[in-house]
């Protein structure tokens, strides 16, 4: 995306989230998800020895690929990973879903997306196609620099 007067304005709604201050009726969760690539070593490396780091063979075997969600609230020392087989709509509300309800947020979370997620969308939950993530995506104001932002829940004193 080119850093014209739109992704500008996604931006700076996206650090303004960042800097909200800590408020446990509405927390801040920053979100992230990529892809990642599962390797092993086609020969063992040689290990240490004085003056001499270990020695790793470029050649490798892929063993498949796995998705990593991260969900963390840096303002209260909090994060939460899970790496999953798979990166769908339906992972991404599933984990959106367990953030909200096992989390045991009572009010709306703010979630900051990251650039490179491609499955965090308003309409994620509810395109899981699940009842139970209906619920979940009304708790959720997504804030994004890719789309327009939704209504951020109400801050105290406003």
């Amino acid at each position: 995306m080119r850093a014209n007067g739109e992704f500008v304005a996604r931006m700076e709604d996206v650090l303004g989230v960042y800097v909200r201050e800590l408020d446990d009726r509405f927390p801040v969760v920053c979100m992230d998800e990529k892809p990642y690539q599962l390797l092993d070593e086609v020969r063992d490396p040689l290990p240490v020895g004085p003056g001499r780091a270990a020695r790793h063979d470029n050649e490798y075997v892929r063993q498949g690929t796995c998705a990593i969600f991260v969900f963390t609230q840096p303002l209260a020392g909090w994060r939460r990973v899970q790496a999953l087989p798979q990166r769908t709509r339906v992972d991404w509300a599933h984990q959106v879903r367990r953030l909200l309800d096992i989390a045991g947020w009572p009010g709306s979370a703010s979630t900051a997306a990251s650039a490179n997620s491609t499955r965090s969308t308003p309409s994620s939950p509810r395109g899981a196609g699940r009842d139970e993530h209906r619920p979940a995506a009304g708790r959720l104001a997504l804030h994004d620099q890719r789309r327009p932002n939704p209504t951020p829940p109400p801050l105290p004193g406003n």
